[in-house]
């Protein structure tokens, strides 16, 4: 069974803490029971349900490489019910000298037990003004 999360925020700090320490049990009690779940990580495909999301994460955990992930806050929408974080993930991996930023949207639903993660997706943050990118216009 899940651990129950008194608060959305609750929720997103034991998400983050799990990715740092590379614990996949600690990730997956984060996430609601159930196949509407969705995980959307750069490059990759959307997976939906839970055991998507733990063959997404597993290699991930596993692996070497650690991450080292900052959050900052962008916008909350919350209601009793639902809530929708919209933040910047600074992400720095081993060897590098640099975060690297991301934007990402989690969604948490309240249910009987406590707050769940419904929804992660995270994405590139656009380059800086100025910048050429092929393809692009900026």
């Amino acid at each position: 069974m899940n651990t129950p999360y008194k608060t959305p925020q609750e929720a997103e700090d034991a998400y983050y803490d799990a990715i740092e320490e590379k614990d996949l049990e600690a990730l997956m009690s984060v996430w609601e029971d159930g196949e509407e779940v969705l995980c959307l990580l750069p490059m990759m495909a959307a997976q939906q349900g839970k055991e998507a999301i733990r063959r997404l994460w597993e290699p991930l955990m596993h692996g070497e490489i650690g991450l080292d992930i900052q959050t900052r806050h962008l916008a909350w929408i919350e209601t009793p019910e639902l809530a929708i974080h919209l933040i910047e993930e600074l992400v720095k991996s081993p060897g590098q000298n640099e975060t690297q930023p991301v934007y990402a949207t989690n969604i948490y639903r309240k249910d009987a037990e406590g707050w769940r993660l419904l929804l992660h997706q995270n994405s590139p943050t656009p380059p800086p003004p100025g910048l050429h990118v092929p393809g692009m216009e900026i």
